[in-house]
């Protein structure tokens, strides 16, 4: 299981990347399409990890192991919002 720690440095590593592909975007290159759907499956993994981290940090507040937290999968926390 990975630390609190690992899974904010994936997140802030997934959010640089996201950016420097939405900076890319701006631009005309050819391999646009591949950046937008590597920036949207960046969103889903960033969303996956962060409600990871969330629940870790919800166990760790009530007394309970982190590690008890799973990740779930793009089908659950995608559709929070909906």
């Amino acid at each position: 299981m990975p630390s609190d720690e690992q899974i904010q440095q994936k997140i802030d590593a997934l959010e640089q990347e996201r950016l420097r592909l939405r900076e890319h975007e701006a631009g005309t290159d050819p391999t646009l399409a591949e950046d937008r759907t590597r920036v949207a499956e960046i969103s889903v993994e960033l969303d996956q990890l962060w409600d990871l981290l969330r629940r870790r940090r919800a166990l760790r507040n009530v007394g309970r192991n982190p590690d008890e937290a799973q990740e779930r999968p793009a089908s659950v926390v995608e559709r929070y919002l909906s």
